[in-house]
C-alpha cells in the first residue's frame, strides 16, 4: 500500500471511529463523552506507536516494529532508507579501508588530515619519518607534533601547488619532501618522502659541475690569454694560420662564457635556501642596465616602460643576471633595428616584470622545456649567435629562489615575451 492509499485508509478509520462513538454515544444519552473517549484512545495507539518508533531509532539493530496502516508504511520507509543508509556507509568504509590498506603499505609517510588540522590517520611510514603513532595521536593537531616552521608555514599557507622539501639538521642531515592534497569539505591528504638520497646526489652533482667549472677557468684563461696575445701581432703570422687562431679564439671565449654562467648558476643553487631580506629596487636596477646595454649594444633599442615603483625583498646580482639575460636572449633572437620592450607594472596583488620583443618566435612543441639546461630549440641558431643553453635556466632558478612564477609567451614570427611575477 502507497502512502496516499494508507492515509486515506487512516481518514475512513477515523471518521469511521467518530461516527460511531457519537451513535454509541446517542444510544447512551452521552454521545459527546463517547467521542471524546474514542478519540482518547486512538490518541493512546498513536502515542504507542510513537513510542514503539522512538525505541526502534534509538536501536537501529533491532527488527522495526510492525504495524497496519499508516504506521506500517511509516515503519516500512524508514526501514528501506536505514538500509540504504547503511549500504552507503558500509561501501564508502569498503573504500576507506581499501585506500588506507594502500596508503599503510607505502614507503611514504600520508597522513589524513580534518578541516581543523586534527589527525585522522597515519600509516606507519609516518611514524618512521615523522614520529606520529597511530590510533595515540587521533585528534592532535598535526602542527602539535610536527615541529617544523617551514612546514608550518607552508600548511598554514595552503598553496600547494608544489611541494615544500625541509632540512632535518643533526649528525646525518635529512631531506624530508611535503605534498598535500585537499579534499572533501577541507580534509587533507599529506604526503612524506624522505629524498636524503636524491638531495645528496643532486648536491654532488652541484659540486662537481662547480669544482669543475672553477678548475677549467684557470687554463682556459692561460690558453685565451696566449691567443689573444698572438693575435695582437696577426701581421706577422702567416696567413694560413690566422684563421685557424681566430676560430680558437672564439670558442674559447664562448667555453669562457659558458664556464661564467656554470659558475653562477651553481652559486644561484647553492644560497637559494637562504631568505632574501633585501629591498631591491627594481626601477632601478633596470635603468642601471639600460644604462649598460647602451654601452655593450650601442645600436641596439631597448624600451622601459616603468609603470610601478614597488621594491622586491631579493638579492640584487641575481635579479639583475636574470633581466639581462631575457634582454640579452632578447636581442639575440630579434633584429637590430627592432624595439626590446622592458616594463615593471602592479597587476591586482602581483608585480610582473616582462621583456617583450619582436623577433622570430617559438614554437609552443619547445616552451614546456624551454629552461632545462643546455636544451637548444634549434643547435644552429645557439652556435651562430654564441649562446650557453644557460641563460634560462638561471632566469627559472632566480625566480624560484624569489617565490616568483616565469610566464612564457611566443608566437613564431611575431616575438616573445617573458615574464617574472613575483607576490605583491
Amino acid at each position: 500500500m502507497n502512502a496516499a492509499g494508507a492515509w486515506l485508509v487512516e481518514l475512513r478509520r477515523l471518521v469511521l471511529l467518530s461516527i460511531g462513538a457519537l451513535a454509541a454515544g446517542w444510544i447512551l444519552g452521552f454521545p459527546w463523552l463517547v467521542l471524546a473517549l474514542a478519540l482518547l484512545a486512538l490518541l493512546g495507539r498513536w502515542l504507542y506507536q510513537l513510542q514503539r518508533l522512538q525505541r526502534w531509532l534509538a536501536d537501529p539493530s533491532i527488527e522495526p516494529p510492525e504495524a497496519q496502516g499508516i504506521w506500517g508504511v511509516i515503519y516500512d520507509r524508514l526501514y528501506k532508507v536505514q538500509r540504504a543508509a547503511q549500504e552507503r556507509q558500509a561501501l564508502l568504509q569498503s573504500r576507506l579501508d581499501y585506500l588506507q590498506g594502500s596508503l599503510s603499505s607505502m614507503h611514504d609517510g600520508a597522513i589524513m588530515v580534518n578541516a581543523q588540522g586534527a589527525i585522522e590517520w597515519s600509516n606507519s611510514a609516518a611514524e618512521r619519518l615523522l614520529g606520529l603513532r597511530y590510533p595515540t595521536d587521533r585528534g592532535q593537531a598535526l602542527l602539535n607534533l610536527v615541529r617544523l616552521p617551514e612546514f608550518h608555514r607552508y600548511f598554514l599557507a595552503a598553496a600547494f601547488d608544489s611541494p615544500l622539501q625541509v632540512t632535518i639538521k643533526g649528525e646525518h642531515a635529512q631531506y624530508l619532501q611535503f605534498s598535500v592534497t585537499s579534499f572533501g569539505g577541507g580534509d587533507r591528504l599529506v604526503f612524506v618522502r624522505d629524498v636524503t638520497k636524491e638531495a645528496q646526489l643532486e648536491q654532488m652533482r652541484r659540486d662537481f659541475v662547480g669544482n669543475v667549472s672553477h678548475e677549467l677557468r684557470t687554463p682556459l684563461t692561460v690558453i685565451k690569454g696566449y691567443l689573444e696575445t698572438i693575435l695582437a701581432n696577426a701581421g706577422q703570422l702567416e696567413s694560413r694560420y690566422r684563421r685557424p687562431l681566430e676560430q680558437m679564439e672564439q670558442q674559447a671565449a664562448r667555453m669562457e662564457s659558458l664556464l661564467k654562467d656554470l659558475l653562477w648558476l651553481s652559486r644561484i643553487e647553492s644560497v637559494r635556501t637562504q631568505p632574501r631580506r633585501e629591498q631591491v629596487n627594481i626601477c632601478a636596477l633596470l635603468e642601471e642596465l639600460e644604462d649598460e646595454l647602451h654601452t655593450s649594444h650601442p645600436g641596439r633599442k631597448l624600451l622601459l616602460e616603468l609603470a610601478a615603483t614597488d621594491t622586491v625583498a631579493g638579492d640584487y646580482r641575481e635579479l639583475h643576471s636574470a633581466v639581462s639575460n631575457l634582454v640579452l636572449n632578447a636581442f639575440k633572437y630579434s633584429k637590430d633595428d627592432s624595439i626590446v620592450t622592458v616594463s615593471w607594472r602592479r597587476e591586482g596583488g602581483r608585480l610582473s616584470l616582462s621583456v617583450q620583443d619582436q623577433g622570430i618566435g617559438i614554437d609552443m612543441v619547445h616552451l614546456p622545456r624551454l629552461t632545462e639546461r643546455f636544451y637548444r630549440v634549434d643547435d644552429s641558431r645557439s652556435s651562430a649567435t654564441g649562446g650557453t643553453g644557460l641563460g634560462l635556466a638561471i632566469v627559472k632558478h632566480v625566480a624560484a629562489a624569489h617565490r616568483a612564477e616565469l610566464r612564457i609567451e611566443s608566437t613564431p614570427g611575431a616575438g616573445s615575451t617573458f615574464t617574472l611575477v613575483f607576490p605583491g
